[in-house]
């Protein structure tokens, strides 16, 4: 029918507030940048969606923009089919491409919900959940983003987080506000015995309590087995501690815990070879990359073949981003750990309207209105946006930004 065609795409690159989180890389500095999408469709309804922002994602969005118009919402399968087919030429990696197919993918799902009047779960199989489990994501970090270029500091309500003490006093703010329980931290900063000392803190403030450690491929295959060995009986899982599934592997032959992975497989191909070589007994999934949600609900169902256990990938994201990975993961039977998310730290500067969406007793209930669930602020997104114009921020860049304040840092990995 005509009113389900889409009439236009909108591309909207928008900036806003990020605290000095610190990791492998670097830092984040004090702007994320994400793009939103408006899918609108000849009788007025909009669809939504969210990706991960930066100069390339943003040129391949509006390329999607300009050949989906005309094309019937409900045929998501030809709407991917069509955008994979205009990038082809310029983006030959299918994981680079399926960054944008699943931005779009969701705004399609949002708005054939609305059409329906049903919640995307339900369009995704159904819930098994009604609620959605969160871990705490716990960072090492700075004060405030120290004055540069005649910008004055910016401060937060988190605090300093550089030691022990400092990532309890946060993992105890995050429980009180927000109810978690269970804990991860972003490791790769520190050398491993403070970070062991972090862990080893969190479990005794914290007992009983799941906990995970991931420090972004910091170390090599001796320090990653080493690190397993001492954290052994701590950790529910050891994430990303070495890098490629090579790697891991090797890690994997000692390990007396799971490891986990958002970094080695990352696409289809990947597959195989991390299951050949029993490189991962826990994948974190992540529907921005892997090609949407009917793809992510897929992928649950091939891990649940081969034996690997499933949590969730999370990288600074709003509030659109945040609806689709709980529908996801409502939909998903075999969700065996609580899922990432970096909501706390981003949901100040959110697009969307406050009241759908809350993070409570550590879960986020799985959104009941039609499509997402969620609506859109428009004059947030309009500030937002007037943010990124001014910025002139075109791409994160962790390392660049540490070095701008710490001129000696130099980006090594492994680092330890």
């Amino acid at each position: 029918m005509s009113q389900t065609r889409i009439r236009e795409l909108i591309v909207t690159p928008i900036a806003f507030g990020d605290p000095p989180l610190l990791n492998s890389n670097g830092v984040h500095e004090p702007l994320a940048l994400r793009i939103i999408l408006q899918l609108v469709l000849e009788d007025g309804t909009v669809g939504l969606g969210e990706s991960p922002g930066g100069t390339a994602r943003l040129e391949r969005l509006q390329a999607a923009a300009k050949v989906v118009v005309g094309m019937d919402v409900f045929d998501a399968t030809a709407v991917a089919a069509a955008i994979d087919g205009a990038l082809l030429p310029t983006v030959p990696s299918s994981h680079e491409r399926g960054w944008t197919t699943s931005a779009v993918e969701v705004a399609c799902l949002d708005a054939q919900g609305k059409l329906l009047g049903r919640p995307v779960s339900d369009l995704l199989g159904g819930r098994v959940r009604d609620a959605v489990p969160f871990a705490a994501y716990l960072f090492y970090k700075w004060a405030e983003h120290p004055a540069l270029d005649g910008r004055p500091a910016i401060t937060d309500d988190w605090g300093e987080a550089l030691d022990p003490a400092g990532i309890v006093e946060q993992a105890r703010l995050m429980q009180e506000r927000y109810g978690f329980r269970s804990f991860k931290l972003k490791g790769g900063v520190f050398p491993p015995d403070e970070e062991i000392a972090a862990i080893r803190a969190l479990a005794e403030a914290f007992p009983g309590q799941p906990l995970r450690l991931d420090p972004n491929v910091a170390w090599t295959v001796e320090t990653s087995t080493e690190v397993a060995r001492e954290l052994d009986g701590v950790l529910e899982y050891l994430e990303d501690p070495t890098k490629g599934i090579e790697g891991m592997a090797e890690v994997a032959k000692d390990s007396p815990m799971p490891l986990a992975t958002n970094m080695c497989v990352i696409a289809w191909e990947h597959l195989k070879p991390a299951v050949e070589q029993d490189a991962i007994q826990v994948l974190l999934t992540d529907h921005h990359y892997w090609g949407g949600l009917r793809r992510t609900r897929e992928l649950a169902a091939v891990c649940e073949a081969f034996g690997l256990a499933l949590s969730m990938h999370s990288n600074s994201h709003l509030g659109i981003s945040l609806a689709a990975m709980t529908h996801v993961a409502a939909a998903i039977p075999n969700l065996d750990h609580s899922c990432d998310t970096h909501y706390p730290w981003n949901s100040a500067d959110d697009v969307i309207v406050p009241g759908v969406l809350e993070l409570r007793d550590g879960e986020v209930r799985v959104p009941t209105g039609p499509g997402l669930g969620v609506e859109l602020d428009h004059d947030k997104l309009e500030r937002l946006h007037r943010r990124y114009v001014d910025s002139g921020m075109r791409g994160r860049d962790d390392t660049g930004y540490m070095r701008r304040i710490q001129p000696e840092y130099e980006l090594r990995l492994p680092r330890w």
